[in-house]
């Protein structure tokens, strides 16, 4: 029987139309599944089979004209008439049932796929600390359909993406026995592509997934990290409609010029949370009106939800294509990864949120004086659940704006980003470039403060110290760092990790970081010192065949040091990979850190190819470090100036320690700081100054008219002669009495020791005992107290003399410290041309003339500024008499300390000149106790 094309053409309605002509959006995809269901169950099953032939005799005597003529059908009355007479037919040709069941079954599939989403409820709230993913399990546990279609749509999409990787990676690479993977390699630019355009598609969970992936070139290959960078300004709107009900919604009005005078029609910007809108309020201000969109809480926690389903599934995948035998750790560390992706996506959701950090943000740097950099101000009375109003910020893009104060602003950034990082805590963490902008008026903005990290203080100094070892190139303490900073797992030991070979790692990436240039610069340096060490002559492959050979020859010996049996491994770098899984872990705030430097560097490289983001965090850390009065910030400062540290901070002594007595401890006669060398670095010193000025100039003002300089010589006055003190000011102190302590011995001894006359005083009091010695009748002669007296005490004298005045190994190096300092200073200060100009004039030349100070322009303006000029004045007035005490008070107090521990003098004459020292010390400068110190 010839199949009527009106029956055919109502089958494929019934199929394709089912779940959406006939059904609301709000009722159940569920309902036309089972009753199709319930249809197939009630055909008959006893129909026979027919052969081949018959089906191809059916499918050609198919008319299309009929079913072009005849697909018109959407109405339920059409369809029933066309079910009418499609039933006997159906009932005689069991294929024809197969074929209608294979179309309904798959129309079916894609219309659940495809029908409307209901994200109207969530398992959590928006907020930093909502996300759970047990509510998330048990939410959902009861919406097992929602979470299949999501998977299945998910599937649908990526499908053809995953098809092309295993057929690159499976065929090309695996079955054609191609170890190097070429072909996957070679398609990378292409997969990238595909990669970014599927984020787009998957929806707005997967776009923040993909910003995030592109900072992780652990995690995926960097051709990928560098296309989803993208992400952040090609995000799809959603619609505006939809936007302006939200509005209304949440500002509880009809009629949006209730509130605002103007509005966009159009967003100005688009992002995966929501979008921007130009507007202006009915008092004349411009804002700009973000909108979350509709449903994302809810859509991000089901695809949160479905992504801790598939880690485990993609973990094990991916270790199967890599090689590796798949552990409970591997899984539980990828959906660690999942869980902190989702606090931070949940937290962007919380607009009250974002409002607080803004405004506490904005607040923090006004406090610390960085008026170089701000964020928009927040229109409070506007915030809402899912509105957030700010004032209007004119500027342009960081990295595409062409002004000639870009690079400062640069330093700008990095700065206010180590300031949330070390000092308040607080760290934005979405810092692409479309979040940085350069305002009209020559400030740096941040925009965008709904995902924000909270660092602890611990951390905070832990940062600090391994800031600090690796300027000073201190690698021998990074161990220590890695476990402080939580780099490994808790189980690891500091000697397993002094013993992995950490450090030639870590020195030989920051030697290559702080030269500058980025990647590219870094692998051109990479590659010449490779060509010096394996050969000039070698081929590009030849280089990397012979670095590939070297590297896994140290591999092995490592392994083999650490208790490995070499020989019983099969795979070198398989058994090192899974030794480092071991040793290293990768804590979530780095991902964040990582993220912002990255964006700031690349901005940087885009002005100067050898731009050294390593560089630019020492302005910074000059200036916290001379700040900070903590016990661990002034280790970490004494460190870099090469001093040793504070024995009041190192160990624990009586309250009544005094700041100068504790330096003095630290190293006189053979401490342990002695045997090690210990002694202020004038060149460091000098760096940090500089470095403290720069942070202060750039950071302080937009510096015009030479406004940055003087913020930074009040600062510095500041620094140095505040009553209150600073961490600087106390190592300066310290270091002032030690050093003229060391200078007044040095002259002391020259004059009563060394010099021509105190020789020949010390000749002519040991001459009396000389002569007795050669005539023992003379000496007879005279009584043995009589002989002490005016014979041995006299004689005895100069040796005393000696040995009191006697320079000590840390003598000689404060000597040599005081002559550095005066040179490199002298340096600095010395006008040469003013020099030429009188040698010229004179015929002996410039040799009699001595050096003059050379006041710069820059001082030169400082000095004229009135305004800076009484600044300092009053500083100096309050300030020298202050470090005048303080000065007196330590070299009382290191002479207290020399006397006790005299080798030629008695107890009792020891200690009471200690005494006599220390009561002088306290009547000029109190001493404090540690924990006031400290306060």
């Amino acid at each position: 029987m010839k199949f009527s094309m009106k029956s055919l053409a109502a089958a494929l309605l019934l199929a394709g139309q089912s779940s959406h002509a006939f059904h609301t959006p709000n009722q159940r995809i569920a309902t036309s599944t089972k009753s199709s269901t319930t249809n197939l169950h009630s055909f008959p099953t006893d129909i026979q089979i027919p052969s081949l032939d018959s089906i191809s005799a059916t499918l050609q005597n198919l008319d299309l004209s009929d079913l072009t003529n005849n697909l018109h059908l959407s109405s339920p009355e059409q369809l029933s008439a066309a079910l009418t007479e499609l039933a006997p037919t159906l009932l005689q040709n069991p294929w024809q049932i197969a074929a209608i069941a294979l179309f309904s079954s798959g129309a079916l599939l894609t219309a659940f796929i495809n029908s409307p989403d209901d994200y109207s409820d969530a398992p959590f709230a928006p907020g930093s600390d909502t996300y759970d993913p047990v509510k998330a399990n048990e939410f959902y546990s009861k919406r097992p359909l929602m979470v299949l279609k999501r998977i299945l749509r998910l599937t649908t999409l990526t499908s053809a993406f995953n098809t092309g990787l295993i057929f690159d990676w499976l065929v090309l690479g695996k079955l054609f026995k191609d170890e190097e993977f070429s072909a996957l390699r070679k398609n990378e630019p292409r997969r990238a592509k595909e990669a970014l355009i599927l984020c787009t598609q998957l929806g707005p969970t997967f776009i923040k997934l993909g910003q995030a992936l592109s900072i992780r070139t652990d995690l995926v290959p960097e051709m990928y990290a560098l296309e989803l960078r993208q992400l952040q300004d090609a995000v799809p709107p959603f619609n505006s409609d939809e936007a302006r009900d939200v509005l209304k919604t949440e500002f509880g009005v009809s009629n949006l010029d209730q509130i605002f005078d103007t509005i966009s029609e159009e967003p100005v910007a688009s992002a995966s949370i929501g979008q921007v809108y130009r507007g202006k309020l009915k008092d004349g201000k411009d804002v700009a009106v973000k909108v979350q969109r509709p449903g994302i809480l809810a859509e991000i926690a089901l695809d949160l939800h479905v992504l801790r389903l598939l880690t485990p599934i993609q973990t094990q995948l991916q270790n199967m294509a890599n090689g590796q035998e798949t552990v409970q750790e591997d899984i539980d560390q990828g959906i660690a990864l999942v869980d902190e992706w989702g606090r931070g996506f949940v937290a962007e959701t919380d607009y009250r949120l974002e409002a607080e950090n803004t405004i506490a943000f904005g607040a923090a740097m006004r406090k610390r004086a960085l008026d170089a950099v701000c964020a928009p101000a927040v229109v409070e009375d506007l915030v809402r659940d899912k509105v957030l109003v700010t004032e209007w910020v004119e500027g342009t893009r960081l990295d595409r704006d062409a002004s000639p104060d870009v690079p400062r602003l640069c330093g700008v950034a990095i700065n206010a980003y180590l300031t949330m990082l070390l000092d308040t805590g607080v760290l934005h963490c979405d810092p692409h470039p479309g979040n940085l902008l350069r305002t009209t008026d020559g400030k740096l903005c941040i925009l965008d403060w709904g995902m924000t990290l909270s660092v602890p203080s611990d951390l905070q100094y832990a940062l600090l110290e391994f800031i600090a070892h690796i300027n000073t190139e201190n690698y021998d303490d990074i161990p220590q760092d890695f476990i402080n900073l939580g780099f490994s797992p808790e189980d690891v030991s500091l000697e397993r990790l002094q013993s992995s070979g950490i450090t030639e790692g870590i020195s030989f990436a920051f030697r290559q970081l702080s030269k500058g240039g980025g990647p590219k610069k870094m692998q051109e340096r990479v590659k010449e010192e490779f060509l010096e060490r394996y050969g000039s002559d070698l081929s590009d492959n030849e280089l990397r065949d012979a670095a590939r050979a070297d590297m896994l020859e140290r591999m092995e010996e490592q392994l083999a040091s650490e208790g490995v049996d070499v020989k019983g491994v099969t795979n070198v770098m398989e058994e090192m990979s899974k030794r480092n899984r071991e040793l290293f872990a990768l804590p979530p705030y780095v991902l964040y850190v990582a993220r912002a430097f990255s964006t700031l560097e690349g901005i940087g490289l885009s002005i100067d190819e050898d731009y050294a983001i390593v560089q630019e965090c020492y302005p910074y850390l000059a200036g916290r470090l001379f700040t900070d009065k903590s016990p661990r910030a002034k280790a970490a400062l004494r460190g870099m100036l090469g001093l040793s540290m504070d024995s009041d901070d190192a160990t624990t002594h009586t309250s009544n320690v005094s700041p100068g007595l504790a330096a003095v401890k630290a190293g006189v006669n053979g401490s342990e700081a002695n045997e090690k060398g210990s002694s202020l670095s004038p060149k460091k010193l000098l760096e940090m100054t500089d470095n403290f000025a720069s942070y202060t100039a750039a950071t302080a003002t937009v510096d015009r008219d030479g406004e940055g300089r003087t913020a930074a010589a009040k600062e510095f006055a500041k620094l140095l002669l505040d009553k209150e003190g600073s961490t600087l000011q106390d190592i300066l102190v310290e270091e002032a009495a030690k050093l003229s302590d060391a200078a007044t011995r040095n002259l002391l001894r020259q004059a009563l020791v060394e010099s021509a006359f105190a020789k020949t005083i010390a000749s002519s009091l040991r001459a009396p005992r000389d002569a007795l010695e050669r005539s023992e009748q003379l000496a007879s002669l005279l009584p043995e107290n009589i002989r002490k007296a005016i014979i041995d005490s006299p004689a005895d004298f100069p040796k005393l003399v000696d040995d009191l005045l006697s320079i000590t190994s840390e003598d000689e190096r404060l000597l040599s410290t005081a002559r550095e300092l005066q040179e490199a200073i002298g340096g600095r200060l010395e006008n040469s041309s003013l020099r030429s100009a009188l040698a010229d004039n004179l015929s002996d030349g410039a040799s009699i003339i001595p050096s003059t100070p050379d006041i710069s322009p820059g001082l030169q303006s400082i000095v004229s500024d009135a305004e800076t000029r009484d600044f300092v004045v009053e500083q100096l007035r309050f300030g020298v008499p202050l470090l005048g005490r303080r000065f007196g008070a330590g070299l009382f107090r290191r002479a207290a300390y020399r006397a006790m521990n005299s080798p030629v003098l008695s107890e009792d004459a020891r200690k009471q000149l200690s005494d006599v020292n220390n009561r002088l010390a306290d009547a000029i400068e109190p001493a404090v106790t540690t924990k006031e110190r400290h306060a």
